[in-house]
């Protein structure tokens, strides 16, 4: 007798590689929203048009980085303190309004302006300020505690490229360089379905053999961090051609839906899709999350994500998350992988990546004990998805792999 397989995502035929899918995303989804010019109050989050070009140096002037005295280096002994009187002093905000002379230091603070001449700034601390002047240990380099003029940013150059998610310190910097508003994309607008006859929406009571919709609202959380416009398609029921007609009827940049993917009797996104427009893959080597579907309804494509919590976070990180970046015009920003050495045994297939959710302490990484693609608290109670690579077979104690931090995919 054959032996029956215990590997859920066992099923004939060639699945496509992460890789090729990421690929064939890049190479056939483009952006086509419109531009549109916002206060910076509104645009974190938002994508940028355009290359940003810096219209002034920053900082503007050279200034001091310290509080102290601002002198010309070759005025200075090597060997011996040096006396000089002080001219004056400058504050930030209140510049010095004349050069300063050789042979002379002028008293100053972090921030202000450097006149024309010195190019070097002592610090307070390693000085004497006398009735005559200010008497100067040797020893200091020439250049010391001055912020150059252009020294973050040059006049000319860009300082944010086209299709940065903007954050906070980005919009710091545009205020810095005298901005108010910013030229960004619109936000994509994405429809999200949830499908079975199983689901229920809270406070609704649930009937025999039903669970409560957990999917929408986390895939509507992390479509909303990532700066789109969620529009709740609600829960499809397991009829392909109202699934179709829901699918036809939609006026968004993107249709997403989590269930009825696979390969059952009961699973009838992919027929809608078929019967409402074209199916591109359907099948990624992944764990978990193989059933992943991507097409198209008219010109509207749809990504059809699984039905298990985990499997559908898993796929809208590493399958989704280019199609979202490509289709709003932001930039492909994988998230961060760091290295932790495994505290556990693990063999996988070759020829398919898998993501294990671990929980890390001190750089080191314990599996969660329970494994199903359908256990939220799998999630909750982990720190990270540790990455396996399709040619990796056995993870052994002590190993060292790459692992993506939950916090960093939640955005």
């Amino acid at each position: 007798m054959a032996q029956l397989s215990d590997d859920c995502f066992a099923f004939g035929g060639a699945l496509l590689s992460l890789d090729d899918a990421r690929a064939h995303i890049a190479a056939r989804y483009a952006c086509t929203l419109d531009r549109n010019m916002i206060a910076l109050v509104y645009a974190n989050r938002r994508v940028l048009a355009d290359d940003f070009i810096a219209p002034l140096n920053l900082p503007p002037e050279t200034n001091s980085a310290v509080d102290g005295y601002a002198v010309h280096h070759a005025d200075l002994s090597p060997d011996v303190p040096t006396l000089l009187p002080i001219i004056g002093r400058a504050s930030a905000g209140h510049p010095h309004d004349t050069a300063s002379p050789r042979r002379q230091a002028l008293r100053i603070f972090t921030g202000a302006v450097v006149p024309v001449g010195p190019d070097t700034i002592l610090m307070q601390e390693d000085c004497t300020e006398t009735p005559v002047g200010v008497l100067i240990r040797p020893g200091i380099k020439r250049g010391a505690n001055l912020r150059p003029a252009g020294e973050d940013i040059a006049a000319g150059t860009i300082a944010l490229a086209a299709g940065l998610r903007l954050s906070p310190v980005d919009l710091a910097l545009l205020a810095a360089l005298g901005q108010t508003h910013v030229v960004v994309r619109e936000p994509l607008r994405v429809a999200l379905f949830s499908t079975g006859d199983e689901l229920a929406t809270a406070p609704a009571p649930l009937r025999p053999g039903q669970i409560y919709d957990a999917n929408r609202i986390m895939l509507t959380s992390l479509l909303a961090r990532r700066g789109t416009t969620v529009i709740d398609g609600g829960i499809l029921p397991d009829d392909p051609a109202a699934t179709a007609r829901a699918f036809r009827a939609v006026t968004a940049d993107l249709i997403i839906t989590s269930g009825g993917v696979s390969a059952g009797e009961e699973d009838h996104v992919r027929t809608a899709i078929t019967a409402a427009g074209a199916v591109e893959f359907w099948r990624v080597a992944i764990k978990p999350g193989r059933p992943v579907a991507l097409g198209r309804v008219g010109n509207t494509p749809l990504l059809g994500l699984p039905g298990n919590p985990v499997a559908a976070l898993v796929t809208l990180a590493t399958v989704g998350q280019i199609l979202l970046d490509r289709l709003s015009g932001a930039a492909d920003r994988p998230p961060l992988r760091f290295a932790v050495t495994c505290d556990f045994a693990y063999r996988k297939k070759a020829g398919r990546r898998e993501y294990v959710r671990v929980q890390l302490h001190n750089g080191h990484a314990r599996r969660f004990p329970k494994e199903g693609a359908g256990i939220i608290t799998s999630l909750t109670d982990s720190d990270a998805l540790l990455e396996l690579p399709e040619a990796m077979t056995e993870l052994v104690p002590g190993d060292v792999a790459l692992c993506i931090p939950l916090d960093l995919i939640y955005g």
